[in-house]
């Protein structure tokens, strides 16, 4: 019987909110201390250990001031409607948002590379590796807010939303991610390590489809009772956020930063889906609860009858006749019907149990950090770990 389901059974007789957050949580994950660095060509055991600053204040100007670049390269072509075409698409869906993604991975590859190599050709091209896992985030989110017909992205309208534009999204969406590989080609081809960057670019890019169709298929199953359950929730949540949120950013750094071993990689993986859920799961709470000044963004999950953990709970706690309230509102466009789910979450506790839940999930994690004894530094993982924490957009 899966950890879920064993919470579901029981959760109507526990007895206090905490007790409900510390069963939501999965069971914790023992890291294995023998590992190995291989990094050119020798094999040891160590410990990798801090070089740098994890990331300094500069790191975003500096990030900033690359794009300019990139933009040129990506929208020069024998066509001028092109290049402005390409030149407002990039401009407009890729460089606005708080690209914590670019960021992580240039934070990790500082602490991940050896001295000797973080010069500043190696620092330009983290931070070109950084715009293209910034791309591929704008890829996916333009196709998101069509898919969910979104209003708001990031404190204005999506790029679908602007006149000129419409359905046109789509084939921009194409373009982006086909940008997104040319830029690859053009600075990482003779990399050693070109071939598996590519590699987790494309599997990365199929989980996360995966995780999109799963969630855009949820309104089509017939029942609530299998539409939200925490199996789903989990499933779609780590194939649709945690791999490209979280462990493409430090997996691609790990690379650069010529970290190979198999061992090191399943280590930060595990840590990082972790991580990817509790993202996901503040993007829930943020949806339904969060200030639109704060986020950028107009929550929809409620119309749009997402499989959200917001909603599995709910229904999961509900009695029956709360249970039939939620089956009649939720994923209906009516406002007051809306409002009634918000209401009845409110009535469930689940603002209370979402913040006993962040700290469980905070403290889960931080221990899983402190298990890893040898290998990847901790600050690695606190650093994002921190940041994430307790975050209101």
């Amino acid at each position: 019987m899966s950890l879920y389901r064993a919470i579901f059974r029981s959760l109507k007789t526990l007895p206090s909110i905490s007790n409900d957050n510390i069963l939501l949580m999965n069971s914790k994950v023992n890291l294995s201390s023998n590992v190995f660095i291989k990094y050119n060509g020798f094999r040891c055991a160590s410990t990798i250990t801090s070089n740098t600053k994890v990331l300094t204040k500069d790191d975003r100007r500096d990030l900033m001031a690359v794009f300019p670049d990139i933009v040129r390269e990506l929208s020069e072509t024998d066509i001028h409607e092109l290049n402005v075409l390409y030149a407002k698409i990039l401009q407009y869906n890729v460089s606005s948002g708080k690209k914590e993604r670019g960021l992580a991975l240039i934070s990790s590859y500082k602490i991940l590379a050896q001295p000797q190599h973080l010069t500043e050709k190696n620092l330009r091209l983290s931070q070109i590796l950084a715009w293209a896992v910034e791309m591929l985030q704008a890829h996916f989110i333009v196709c998101d807010d069509l898919m969910d017909n979104s209003e708001m992205r990031r404190g204005r309208p999506c790029w679908y939303r602007l006149p000129e534009v419409g359905f046109r999204a789509i084939n921009d969406a194409l373009y982006i991610q086909s940008a997104m590989y040319q830029l690859l080609k053009n600075h990482f081809s003779k990399k050693p390590y070109y071939h598996e960057m590519l590699e987790l670019f494309r599997s990365t890019v199929a989980k996360t489809i995966s995780g999109q169709t799963l969630d855009i298929n949820t309104r089509n199953i017939k029942t609530f009772a299998k539409r939200y359950t925490m199996d789903r929730y989990t499933t779609i949540t780590r194939l649709k956020t945690s791999y490209y949120t979280y462990h493409l950013p430090v997996a691609l750094a790990m690379l650069q930063a010529g970290i190979v071993d198999n061992e090191l990689h399943r280590q930060a993986k595990s840590i990082l889906l972790e991580m990817g859920r509790y993202f996901q799961v503040q993007d829930d709470y943020l949806d339904v609860f969060g200030d639109s000044k704060e986020t950028g963004k107009i929550g929809t999950d409620i119309q749009d009858g997402k499989c959200s953990w917001l909603a599995v709970v709910a229904l999961h706690k509900a009695n029956d006749k709360q249970r039939a309230l939620f089956e009649e509102c939720y994923g209906s466009q009516d406002e007051n019907k809306i409002q009634a789910i918000k209401d009845l979450y409110i009535k469930l506790d689940l603002p209370a149990l979402y913040a006993a839940f962040e700290e469980e999930t905070y403290n889960l994690i931080f221990t899983q950090i402190q298990q890893i004894s040898q290998g990847l530094p901790h600050e690695l993982f606190l650093s994002m770990l921190n940041r994430l924490h307790k975050r209101q957009k």
